[in-house]
């Protein structure tokens, strides 16, 4: 897989979002530090910060440079709490996520073993979340809320908590295997086995995938794109699924970014997906998920900068 997908996601959103006026990016970046709790990490729109929440605020704080001293130190010490918790995959993802971030924007470490170490020991957590379709679940085999069979979206995640690590996903074929049987006849794909509509989201997660383990046919891409292409609304934005009645912002990122990746984004009425974007945003800062929606919060003004930054 490409080094550091996150990383170079940021790195591109960053430099996108060099069209947007910096007044703008300053309400976001304001914005988004207003949101930091008292223990250094961020929280959804209700509860206790969690790494999932924090991961977002770092992923955007990190597009709107420059870190402020104060804001990078309550991060460090949020993280390195969670070190000794444990963590389903997508926490896995934000953790590690941060980890190297941090550790690269400051002189402060997160993570005390050594690098070999840490690979070896995140390695065989990550080997915990494995099922026998050759995919890999939400939670670890062994955990009290274990269930279910693979999921095309962790199968996804766990792909780039390895690409973190510098490793290579193990059984390689059968992810692929894997990955391919969850695609359907309408040239998407689904996040679990019974499921027959294919989903914008998980469509992404698998065209990602696929193309990071290098996998990813020209035929299965050109069907994914057309998939993509069905679903964006009268509204501009993109639907996360066929009978969706209306458009959302994190469907909207997921299904440009993939579109991009594929280098087929202008099949997609640009205009128009930006229109829906800067519809969602508010003018103090931070972004709603769509029309049907009265809050804002750090995830979606991730997935809402991401988007102006490619259109």
């Amino acid at each position: 897989m490409p080094i550091d997908y996150l990383q170079n996601l940021v790195e591109r959103v960053r430099q996108g979002l060099g069209q947007v006026p910096a007044e703008i990016l300053d309400n976001h970046r304001r914005y988004i530090i207003k949101n930091q709790n008292e223990d250094g990490g961020f929280s959804g729109r209700e509860g206790a910060s969690d790494l999932y929440y924090t991961g977002f605020a770092i992923r955007c704080l990190d597009c709107l440079l420059p870190w402020e001293t104060s804001v990078l130190t309550g991060v460090t010490s949020f993280l390195r709490q969670q070190l000794q918790e444990s963590a389903n995959i997508v926490d896995f993802v934000s953790l590690l996520y941060g980890a190297q971030l941090v550790e690269s924007r400051s002189n402060d470490r997160i993570i005390h073993q050594s690098k070999e170490a840490w690979a070896e020991e995140v390695g065989r957590a990550l080997e915990r979340f494995r099922r026998t379709d050759g995919g890999y679940g939400k939670t670890a085999i062994g955990s009290a809320t274990a269930s279910g069979g693979s999921s095309t979206y962790h199968t996804f995640l766990v792909a780039l908590c390895y690409q973190m690590i510098g490793q290579m996903i193990p059984d390689l074929d059968r992810v692929i295997e894997f990955l391919l049987s969850r695609r359907r006849d309408d040239g998407g794909f689904v996040e679990i086995a019974p499921m027959k509509r294919s989903g914008t989201n998980p469509t992404a997660a698998a065209i990602g995938a696929l193309i990071g383990l290098e996998a990813c046919s020209d035929e299965v891409a050109s069907d994914a794109a057309e998939f993509f292409v069905r679903m964006q609304s009268e509204e501009g934005g993109l639907r996360a699924n066929g009978r969706a009645p209306m458009a959302d912002l994190l469907s909207t990122f997921t299904g440009l970014l993939s579109m991009t990746d594929l280098d087929v984004a202008n099949w997609l009425d640009l205009q128009s997906v930006r229109q829906f974007a800067e519809g969602m945003m508010e003018v103090n800062g931070g972004f709603r998920g769509g029309l049907w929606d009265n809050e804002t919060d750090v995830e979606y003004t991730f997935y809402g900068l991401g988007i102006l930054s490619m259109v």
